[in-house]
């Protein structure tokens, strides 16, 4: 049992670099823990603070005898901020994190943001007494004083802003008449708030929709086990367009009837627009959201609304997982299935994993929804681990899912046609057209060409900083697109400067290229990461093609997720095979996902719907499972290779990952740890375990930075994780070699980091 705590003095700064040691005394030793809010003598007078518990050690780090004892528990409920760190601790342990790291994960908003405010001018004046000020101006020949008095007549309080700019004053003017108490500036601080733009507050404006009897059936269950005070993690399995988000509006309007709060996890935040809009219409100003677009003040405000309980509903990416609502009831994570909810920075936490920690502290549950789940949810659901509900149907009337056509590139090429587009996606394309109506083409690349080579030495142009080529935009540059380093196209190859150098690949700009050249009547709307890089651009390109303001939309994977066009009929999928042969595990399911995600954004009203998948791997599993859009049939056949090759959920995966500037200390310190484990894999309790690599990362240099990877694999979750060896399980001791690896580094001031992550079943 620990003695010593590692306390927070003042939360409101979240001085996370700063935690200051205290004793435990022994009757308090079983019930201090992380985030526990505890009162705690400080500074020289020894006056009596409160402050937070954020870690717990054996080990006091200097003189034991200097050490102060924590005085108390402190009275009263547990706050957000201490939920919050408690999450943190549990995301320190189970994901291999420095506390400091966890805790600037959970706390992401370090200091407090200027708030916006605002200035009024108001009049002290009776209506007697502002006559007599106006008649002593125009005696005196104040004609700006006069302009302001006389406008104060019919109108008490000015803003500020336009009281000078309207009536031309100054504050020359304005100052002697707020000294001698003739009229008061005040001062009124309001919150930023990014939701104003999607009708927040026209709560009523959302139509009513009369849940089908599945629907019902999920909603009803879920509601009745919550009022008798179940609390578990629901996986709602809907074709696209069975219509899970008015699900997910009954059972947030049921939580919220019951004084709680909800937050509503989305992916991407190309689904910001058509999802806030929806639920401020139904909720009104209860809503809020966050994402990386928003600026420091306004990620600041949301979060301080919610502490403050001034909203209900918190809808953002993984980060809005934080929020530090007081009466957490509810957490939906739409897309469950998507990347995105894992992080790739320490801690490398998953959102569903952490989401059902928190649910656990605030008595909440957990509501997961996907057209395509994770295998290792469906694998959970059908075990009975997790409720399930499967829908079946759309939930809009007439509306079927599109009939789905996979084109054989190959067979494309061997009768001449060279082009990107087969000759009956341009067919299909041109008969959308004439009807009026809409094309979605999605290809998972943007740029105009993957990358330049130089056709006399074969050398491609390659980043510096990472190991992959560079892509060449239309602008005529080359992009890295994972450490954004950019450079004019050369006019000589940089290692023979022969002057032969062509594009080779296609991009979603070239794609737009070559539509508006093939339809040149068409209005042509692209969407990725170079087209949306400015605040807000997500919501104008979606609001601009739901508008009809546009044809054909082209996007990488962000127009393929949640989207709800009725007047899209056609989908064009361009090049199904890339995603499928990635340097990972997950590949087909993720194609598979993808295949089905874009495929549903086909026919989502009475009219129907059409999808295109091109592909030189027309008989892939993935693939032919995605045209059937068989979930089961390819959940049995991936589950099939997963067992065969012990992935998860077959078997529980480690990947530790070691990073450094220094090749040579990456390369050293993989080494250390190998050995340390291939020790521990020794004991008769590790036995099963199998130890792969080290090996280099897919990309091994990234941002100048080298990266080595061990993975670890064992059917048995709990030898990995330690519940069957204790301190001497493969996790705890690659905790201590992090740490001794970290402390040698300090010494020595070189830079590298371990980091730790897990696919338990």
């Amino acid at each position: 049992m620990a003695e010593f705590a590692h306390v927070i003095i003042d939360i409101s700064h979240e001085k996370v670099d700063r935690p200051f040691t205290y004793r435990i005394p022994e009757p308090l030793r079983e019930q201090v823990h992380a985030g526990c809010l505890v009162d705690v003598p400080f500074g020289k007078g020894n006056r009596v603070r409160s402050g937070y518990v954020v870690d717990l050690s054996d080990q006091a780090g200097y003189d034991p005898s200097k050490i102060k004892e924590i005085a108390g528990i402190h009275a009263g409920s547990v706050s957000a901020e201490s939920q919050l760190i408690q999450v943190a601790w549990w995301m320190k342990e189970r994901y291999g994190s420095t506390m400091n790291q966890a805790l600037k994960t959970v706390l992401p908003v370090k200091q407090q943001i200027r708030q916006v405010s605002r200035r009024f001018l108001r009049c002290l004046l009776s209506p007697e007494e502002l006559e007599e000020e106006i008649q002593k101006a125009v005696k005196k020949g104040y004609k700006a004083r006069e302009r302001l008095l006389r406008a104060m007549v019919h109108t008490p309080v000015l803003p500020y802003d336009m009281a000078v700019s309207q009536l031309n004053l100054s504050p020359a003017s304005i100052r002697p008449l707020a000294e001698r108490g003739v009229i008061a500036i005040d001062t009124q601080f309001t919150y930023r708030n990014p939701a104003d733009g999607f009708l927040a507050g026209e709560k009523g404006k959302e139509p009513s929709i009369r849940l089908n009897d599945q629907q019902q059936a999920a909603v009803s269950q879920i509601c009745s086990e919550y009022d008798a005070g179940i609390r578990k993690t629901y996986l709602i399995h809907g074709i696209t367009g069975s219509g899970k988000t008015e699900i997910y509006m009954e059972l947030i309007d049921h939580v919220r009837s019951l004084g709680k709060q909800v937050i509503l996890l989305i992916p991407e935040i190309s689904l910001t627009y058509q999802t806030v809009m929806r639920f401020c219409r139904r909720f009104g100003g209860q809503v809020s959201f966050i994402n990386s677009r928003l600026s420091a003040g306004e990620k600041y405000d949301q979060f301080e609304r919610a502490r403050k309980g001034e909203i209900q509903i918190m809808i953002g990416p993984r980060s809005a997982l934080f929020t530090p609502f007081k009466q957490l009831g509810l957490i939906i994570i739409d897309e469950e299935h998507e990347g995105a909810y894992k992080s790739e920075l320490t801690p490398r936490y998953h959102a569903r994993e952490t989401a059902q920690y928190r649910a656990a502290l605030s008595q909440a549950s957990v509501v997961l929804g996907s057209a395509t789940p994770s295998v290792e949810s469906y694998s959970r659901a059908v075990s009975g681990l997790y409720g399930y509900f499967r829908i079946t149907r759309r939930a809009k009337a007439n509306s079927v899912l599109p009939q789905i056509q996979v084109v054989d590139m190959r067979r494309e090429l061997k009768e001449g046609n060279r082009s990107v587009f087969s000759r009956i996606l341009q067919q299909r394309i041109q008969e959308t057209l004439k009807r009026q109506e809409q094309v979605m083409l999605f290809l998972n690349r943007r740029g105009y060409s993957q990358f330049l080579s130089c056709r006399s030495c074969g050398e491609a142009i390659k980043c510096p900083h990472c190991d992959v080529t560079l892509t060449l935009h239309q602008n005529q540059r080359l992009v890295c697109h994972y450490c954004g380093y950019q450079i004019p196209r050369p006019g000589a190859c940089p290692v023979c400067q022969s002057p032969y150098l062509a594009p080779f690949g296609t991009g979603t700009e070239k794609i737009e290229a070559m539509v508006r050249e093939t339809f040149p009547s068409a209005r042509v709307l692209r969407m990725d990461l170079d087209t949306t890089s400015k605040k807000g651009s997500h919501d104008g390109i979606l609001a601009a093609f739901g508008a009809h303001e546009a044809d054909i939309l082209i996007g990488t994977q962000m127009i393929v997720k949640g989207h709800d066009f009725p007047a899209v009929t056609l989908v064009g999928i361009l090049a199904a095979d890339l995603s499928l042969y990635a340097p990972d595990y997950r590949c087909g399911e993720r194609t598979f996902q993808l295949l089905t995600q874009a495929a549903g954004r086909a026919g989502r009203d009475a009219r129907a719907g059409e999808v295109m998948i091109q592909t030189y791997s027309p008989d892939h599993y993935c693939i032919q499972a995605a045209a059937a859009q068989d979930y089961d049939g390819f959940y049995e056949k991936e589950m099939a290779y997963r067992r065969l090759l012990g992935y998860p959920p077959a078997s529980a995966l480690m990947t530790l990952t070691v990073s450094s500037q220094e090749e040579a200390m990456a390369e050293k310190a993989m080494g250390v740890i190998h050995r340390w484990m291939k020790d521990a894999t020794a004991r008769e309790s590790a036995s099963s375990l199998q130890l792969i690599g080290p090996v280099n990362a897919p990309i091994y240099k990234l941002n100048d930075i080298y990266r080595k990877i061990l993975y670890m694999k064992c059917k048995n979750c709990a030898i990995i994780s330690g519940e069957d060896c204790g301190e001497m399980s493969p996790y705890r001791i690659l905790i201590q070699v992090r740490k001794w690896l970290e402390e040698r580094w300090k010494t020595v001031g070189a830079d590298g980091t371990v980091a730790l992550l897990f696919d338990f079943p």
